[in-house]
C-alpha cells in the first residue's frame, strides 16, 4: 500500500485528534482546523494516516492509496 496525497475535506471541527494520532501529517494552527504538513514522508505513516481518517469524528480526513487502484479514495 501506497497513500500518495491526504485531504482534509470541509467540515473539520479541529478536536486535535488527528494531531494527535500523526503530527508528523496533521497540524492545528491558529485558525484551530485541521492542516496538511507540506512536504511530510507519508509512507513512514501509513497506519497513522489511516487511524486518524478512520477515528475522525466527522469523518473528513481523506487519503489516495494506489494499492486501491488508480485514482480510489479512502477515508
Amino acid at each position: 500500500m501506497t497513500i500518495t496525497r491526504v485531504w482534509i475535506e470541509d467540515g473539520c471541527i479541529g478536536c486535535g485528534l488527528a494531531e494527535a494520532i500523526c503530527p508528523e501529517v496533521f497540524n492545528i494552527g491558529d485558525n484551530t482546523l485541521n492542516s496538511i504538513i507540506v512536504g511530510a514522508d507519508l509512507p513512514s505513516v501509513e497506519a497513522e494516516i489511516k487511524e486518524a481518517a478512520k477515528d475522525c469524528p466527522v469523518g473528513v480526513i481523506m487519503y489516495e492509496d494506489v494499492s486501491l487502484g488508480e485514482g480510489e479514495v479512502s477515508g
